[in-house]
């Protein structure tokens, strides 16, 4: 849409209300809101102003002032709002240079689609994130200098099979493990999920299908279909957004952590891509699985670079409760076709060309997905500028292996702290053409040791009263 066009969206919709949102630097959504009088031709360009030293990761209070640029193509009329409300995605820039931002992650992925286009190799990356999540019926936490603790529920989770509700207890409990495609009534969140699907297609999200998954308690995947880079990225975090708000007005909360719930499997973002160029498929061709030399070498970059890509793709300190052997979690560092227990799958469900790709299943859904798939676009770009060997397949179950076999095998980090030193030693594949700065990167690992891997390393946890209380 042009600014004339997303105007006369704003009239024939009847919005009151301009509410502009940008990305900030963890990945947490921001809002901003105006009478929609204001959104003029002229705003998209000029912008709005806002505090950038107030938002995570960003400016100093000297250098504060900052500007929101309307992305008019990006608009859409929140489905959630009492009044009209017509939503935009901004893009930010300095008020004196007017330059895009650098610790804007949105800017960052369009650098890393210029970068693509720069390097001859493809004009377009597309990605299909697969966004796992819980929607739960209570949450509860708590930490302060002398105690912590959390609480989650879910009517359908394995543990409240002897809970007696009001009415009675009506049974059809998921067990552990066993929550991929039941029907109602153990699939108690059908419609539910049906609502957010209805809701994305209706904010202009390509939906492809929608089920319950494995854990117990409520959790969830709705598969939307492939996009360009950037536009999935929005896509994503409007997903979000969608999920949050409708299991809000269902009495429900629903959570994107990867590892909520002990003993179960966690919530991943299994994450497809494949890149084109002038309308043909590069990832095609009679190599392995089907695929071409390009599609392995950017195999070959982004195991070669895994450990650091999970800084951003894999970016919480519960995100490595998730990666661990035992809950289709991919801990190993290979390819393989079919394999779910490999970091890189080559999905074989179509022998059609415009069907080959690769999923990398380390990331998860508390990641930016800006700067996620730019780190995982960086690599791949990497791995087929060096012509990068991605080693041999194993199609074997890799949790399978003898102890000597497996340990031949490199695997994730095992902490955020792993990820982010292993970003410190290996980054230079991101700072090509300046797509992340140097100082992108210090800002990410300063920021998540201060403020997350420091911070949850100086509080006792509640299982640690069990194991020493009485020492």
């Amino acid at each position: 849409m042009t600014p004339k066009e997303v105007i006369a969206l704003a009239k024939e919709k009847g919005c009151k209300i301009l509410d502009l949102r940008f990305m900030d630097f963890p990945g947490m959504w921001q809002h901003t809101s105006y009478p929609i009088a204001e959104l003029t031709e002229s705003a998209f360009d000029d912008g709005f102003g806002f505090d950038g030293s107030s938002i995570r990761g960003w400016q100093a209070i000297n250098e504060s002032d900052m500007l929101l640029i309307p992305q008019p193509e990006t608009a859409f009329v929140d489905p959630f709002r009492t009044e009209s409300t017509l939503a935009i995605f901004c893009n930010i820039q300095d008020p004196l240079s007017r330059q895009d931002y650098t610790r804007d992650p949105r800017n960052i992925a369009r650098k890393a689609i210029e970068f693509l286009e720069s390097t001859g190799i493809a004009d377009t990356a597309f990605f299909g994130p697969e966004a796992e999540f819980f929607v739960f019926d209570d949450v509860r936490f708590g930490q302060n200098e002398h105690e912590g603790f959390y609480h989650v529920d879910s009517g359908e989770g394995a543990w409240n099979t002897g809970r007696c509700e009001e009415g009675g207890n009506l049974g059809h409990k998921l067990r552990y493990k066993e929550g991929y495609f039941p029907t109602p009534p153990s699939d108690s969140l059908m419609d539910i999920r049906t609502a957010m699907v209805l809701h994305m297609i209706e904010c202009g999200i390509d939906v492809e299908c929608h089920h319950h998954e494995v854990a117990t308690g409520g959790q969830c995947e709705i598969d939307m279909r492939f996009s360009p880079m950037v536009e999935m990225a929005d896509k994503l975090v409007l997903y979000k957004y969608i999920v949050k708000n409708v299991a809000h007005m269902h009495g429900k909360t629903a959570t994107f952590m990867p590892k909520p719930v002990f003993m179960d499997n966690g919530s991943g973002m299994h994450t497809h891509m494949s890149l084109w160029k002038g309308g043909e498929p590069l990832f095609a061709g009679d190599g392995y699985a089907g695929l071409s030399q390009t599609a392995m070498h950017a195999i070959g970059g982004i195991l070669t670079h895994a450990k650091a890509i999970c800084a951003f793709s894999n970016p919480s300190t519960i995100s490595y409760k998730r990666l661990v052997p035992g809950y289709e979690a991919p801990v190993n560092l290979a390819m393989s076709r079919r394999n779910r227990s490999a970091a890189i799958r080559i999905p074989v469900y179509s022998p059609s060309p415009k069907a080959k790709r690769l999923e990398f299943r380390c990331p998860d859904p508390s990641c930016n997905p800006y700067l996620a798939f730019s780190a995982l676009l960086m690599a791949a770009i990497d791995g087929i500028e060096n012509q990068t060997d991605p080693g041999q397949p194993l199609d074997v179950n890799i949790y399978d292996l003898d102890p000597a076999q497996a340990a031949e095998i490199p695997t994730t980090p095992a902490s955020l702290e792993e990820a982010l030193n292993a970003l410190r030693d290996d980054h230079d594949f991101l700072t090509k053409s300046d797509v992340f700065t140097g100082d992108v990167i210090d800002t990410w690992i300063d920021y998540k040791m201060e403020n997350e891997v420091d911070a949850l390393r100086l509080r006792p946890h509640p299982f640690e009263f069990l194991m020493y209380y009485d020492i």
